[in-house]
């Protein structure tokens, strides 16, 4: 009988889709699996089991596993290196989790259900997964496009509130520097009744919110009372809403509706007392009066006779009037100084503050060259702001110097709805059409001056927040199938956004978060974690030195819920049924643990007192070192193990989770062409592995103990390559590496003996 030897040195390419069962032909078929479930990929190209999970603390809100959103959402807050913190967004209230910094342990230190006015958080189960944040020292920023910045401030070591981001303002009060637009349309104006105090508010064209039912002349529930217009950039804030066209407000105490105009914005006529008056837009029509202040000489023409109330003689256009001096000059020339001009004409030069009930909030944040930075709100989807230079309360746009505010527009012709703002290479936009990127600059930062938003991908991104791995920036596109990453291709000048799911879309399945971990849990690799709307995981591990890349999927007996990395350390939020029902557990992929939802129990004679964990009645498993002691059921809050071993005073309690690696269907070219569905047997494979104490190769267990062994001494574990031997014929002959104990298994590779 005819027999070839087929080696698989490593999965480098882990789980591959089943739609590639056909590609014999490619380099990825022998170097992947059709399955590899709970194993993390290794540099070297073979499979790690991954590590158990410990529970940390069980959270007293009970799932709801028919409202499919995303219900729990952890955040890394860090502020120093031993000042961390694990913290949980929930509906309308935020856990804080302290990690020690002396021995690593996670204890609650503060829940907040409102903010520091007495107002509940607006973070609702809907939205948890669309939220964005950013952190600077002791501040963390939350953004959603439904509601107004909050932050959450850390006050002590183990202190949090939640507040809402205020705007700084001039020492006076009289200016808030916040962003502004011109919402309305073109050539619409606002008219005021009058220059200070109360004013009414009259709009050429449809503008005010009048939602509600109008009580005494006025539209109480108006979402437009509270927000700031600004009147050639004089503030009035509205205090009532009479119709589409007319509303009321208050100009701010201090001052008035007046322009300043620019220096030496008068023209005079040499032998007459009239002055020609550049004015941009000033809307004033023949007859208007205005008032004149801070005005110089001009052409023997004294401020005196210049500054007062004075009245519009002739409109040339839109941005020239004449007015009569109280005197007449004595040559024609430029001057005056920068005249101040108080009036209330109807101009278009009006704006309205961006951030409001009505116009929405900044969906995204993030902190680049010193600067914060929001973009989109439901008013102006494609909008960016960034805050002055260190001045990250101040968005004042100013005179557009380096410093001074930005103010931008990521718009190509069509909606792009920002959903996150990253810091890498150059500052990325993602939105939910297309990707952009503001370039950086290797010998100055972006300033109002050089800004530029250039579109580069046209793919969309989802609300998962974005990750930055192996040098690129891993983001799930709007349709929640693909992951891409958006990197600088040198060749193309450009970004590119390639899919990295391509051989494996099965295991991309509506992700809610996404987390990476750099070189640890133990091991050099650096992991992608995707969490699905499913409960399920997927792990992604790259190598862009060496071009290799896979995708391997997580499992547990729970659903994975949350996930974020804080170090070396992985945290989650996971849906276990306890015994008492489902329940979200806040837990950690632990080193030290063999089994999932886990702990270790100290007791008396093989009896572990297990209250608080587990709950009478649960079937758990049980591992004492490299001893895995089998299952048992919890009764009258105990776990006794005694009929095993009456001498253990410690264990590890928790879930055992399905190991699983399987091979492609084992194939080969012979003379006459390959051996696809011809039947063919794998009579032998060797299997090479490295510490391990449990593995079954198809079914067959490898036996690491005999009865000459001690068997009080802890098994060895086996390092080196052993022989399983098989029978029986298959048109689709594969392997299976699994474990019938929870104990550590690590494969390098295998080769298989096929006969045909």
């Amino acid at each position: 009988m005819p027999r070839i030897r087929v080696p698989i040195s490593n999965f480098q390419f882990g789980e591959i889709s089943p739609s590639l069962v056909s590609r014999t032909d490619t380099n990825v078929y022998m170097n992947s699996g059709s399955k590899v479930e709970n194993f993390f990929l290794k540099n070297e190209g073979g499979l790690l089991k991954r590590f158990g999970i410990k529970k940390i603390y069980e959270f007293d809100t009970t799932p709801d596993l028919d409202n499919k959103v995303q219900q729990h959402r952890l955040v890394p807050f860090i502020f120093s290196d031993d000042e961390r913190y694990v913290i949980s967004l929930e509906n309308q209230k935020i856990r804080c989790f302290q990690i020690s910094p002396t021995d690593g342990s996670i204890s609650l230190v503060a829940t907040i259900t409102q903010d520091a006015d007495g107002n509940a958080l607006p973070f609702t189960d809907s939205i948890l997964h669309q939220l964005t944040y950013a952190q600077s020292g002791d501040t963390m920023f939350i953004c959603h496009n439904t509601f107004a910045i909050r932050q959450l401030n850390r006050t002590s070591l183990t202190d949090f509130n939640v507040s809402l981001f205020a705007f700084e303002t001039n020492t006076d009060g009289t200016r808030m520097f916040q962003p502004y637009h011109s919402f309305q349309g073109a050539g619409v104006t606002l008219d005021p009744s009058g220059t200070s105090g109360s004013v009414t508010l009259t709009t050429s064209a449809s503008y005010w919110d009048i939602r509600g039912t109008a009580v005494g002349g006025n539209y109480p529930e108006s979402l437009h009372i509270g927000t700031t217009i600004r009147y050639a950039k004089k503030e009035i804030v509205i205090t009532s809403v009479q119709s589409e066209t007319q509303a009321t407000g208050t100009v701010l105490t201090g001052t008035t509706l007046s322009v300043d105009l620019d220096s030496d914005a008068f023209r005079s006529v040499d032998g007459t007392a009239d002055l020609e008056v550049t004015h941009i837009f000033h809307g004033l029509k023949t007859n208007d009066s205005i008032t004149i202040s801070k005005a110089g000489g001009i052409a023997g023409i004294t401020a005196s006779n210049i500054n007062g109330t004075r009245t519009v003689q002739e409109v040339i256009d839109e941005n020239h009037y004449v007015i009569t001096a109280g005197a007449n000059a004595n040559a024609s020339v430029d001057g005056g100084g920068a005249p101040r001009i108080t009036s209330h004409a109807p101009i278009t030069n009006w704006d309205e503050q961006s951030y409001s009930s009505y116009r929405g909030y900044p969906a995204a944040v993030t902190f680049h060259e010193n600067r914060l930075w929001f973009g989109g709100t439901i008013g102006q989807p494609d909008g960016i702001w960034a805050s002055r230079s260190n001045e990250y309360f101040n968005f004042n746009t100013a005179d557009g110097e380096d410093s001074d505010a930005l103010n931008l527009t990521a718009s190509i012709g069509e909606i792009n709805s920002i959903r996150h703002i990253v810091s890498n290479r150059d500052l990325q936009i993602f939105t939910s059409t297309s990707e952009f990127y503001i370039p950086a600059f290797s010998s100055e930062p972006i300033t109002p001056t050089n800004a530029q938003i250039k579109r580069q991908t046209p793919f969309g991104a989802s609300y998962v927040r974005p990750q930055s791995y192996d040098g690129a920036t891993v983001y799930i596109q709007k349709t929640g199938s693909v992951c891409r990453e958006y990197l600088f291709s040198d060749a193309e000048a450009a970004y590119v956004s390639s899919s990295v799911s391509s051989l494996s879309p099965h295991l991309i399945s509506d992700p809610i978060q996404m987390t990476v971990l750099n070189g640890a849990l133990s091991r050099p690799e650096s992991y992608l974690f995707v969490v699905n709307l499913d409960g399920s995981m997927a792990l992604f591990t790259s190598n862009r030195a060496e071009k290799r890349a896979g995708w391997t999927k997580i499992t547990t007996s729970g659903l994975f819920h949350s996930i974020i990395t804080i170090d070396d350390r992985v945290f989650m939020t996971v849906v276990y049924n306890t015994g008492a029902g489902q329940k979200f557990i806040l837990c950690e992929f632990s080193s030290t643990v063999n089994l999932d939802f886990s702990n270790t129990f100290s007791g008396t004679a093989g009896v572990f007192s297990v209250a608080g964990h587990f709950v009478n009645g649960a079937v758990v498993d049980v591992v004492s070192g490299t001893d895995y002691l089998g299952t048992f059921t919890v009764a009258s809050n105990q776990v006794d193990v005694s009929a095993v071993d009456a001498t253990l005073t410690s264990v590890e309690i928790g879930f055992k989770f399905t190991v699983t690696a399987t091979t492609m269907p084992l194939d080969g070219a012979i003379q006459g062409g390959p051996l696809t569905g011809q039947p063919r047997s794998v009579s032998k494979v060797i299997l090479d592995m490295r510490n391990t104490q449990s593995v079954s190769v198809n079914g067959t267990d490898l036996i690491l103990r005999q009865v000459t062994d001690d068997l009080s001494l802890g098994r060895q574990s086996v390092t080196g390559k052993k022989e399983f031997r098989f029978l029986g014929y298959s048109k689709d002959p594969d392997i299976t590496i699994s474990q019938s104990s929870p104990l550590p298994l690590d494969i390098n590779g295998l080769v298989a003996e096929v006969s045909f």
